[in-house]
């Protein structure tokens, strides 16, 4: 097997490891928009519940509750979009599957600074190589030598 596409698979299995990491370090923040759903639950509750006096015409406090819970689901739904994004690029960067997928994810990484946007740079200078390329397209190029015994 050429040299070249031995490096290539090499480069790629790596990068699709420091994806799953970096897809773990993503879904962390999906714990903090879960308490921040449950704290409002309970403070909508308390609030709810609570017969604390209020004029007439201003908003009922039990709102206050609400606010958290809203901002806690954008938090878990961004996130958790996010990280499961970057988890199937890694799993098709590992596969070799999926070209443009890996490309615009590693390019959406990019904004996610610093660790998104080193990644997301190796990662966009090895899917623009012509070898890589041919290993996604499933072709047996001459010049990239022979076929990977994992060719799928």
């Amino acid at each position: 097997m050429n040299r070249q596409v031995n490096q290539d698979l090499e480069h790629l299995k790596i990068l699709s490891i420091l994806f799953y990491v970096l897809s773990g370090l993503t879904l962390f923040p999906v714990l903090f928009g879960l308490f921040y759903m449950i704290m409002g639950v309970f403070f909508g509750v308390a609030m709810f519940s609570a017969d604390i006096p209020h004029r007439p015409g201003d908003p009922p406090p039990a709102l206050f509750g609400g606010i958290f819970v809203i901002v806690g689901g954008g938090i878990l739904a961004v996130f958790l979009t996010l990280g499961i994004l970057i988890l199937k690029a890694g799993r098709n960067l590992s596969k070799q599957r999926s070209y443009t997928f890996c490309f615009v994810i590693a390019c959406v990484i990019c904004l996610w600074m610093p660790l998104g946007t080193i990644l997301g740079v190796f990662t966009i200078i090895t899917l623009t190589r012509d070898s890589v390329k041919a290993i996604f397209n499933g072709q047996n190029y001459q010049q990239f030598g022979n076929t990977p015994p994992n060719w799928q």
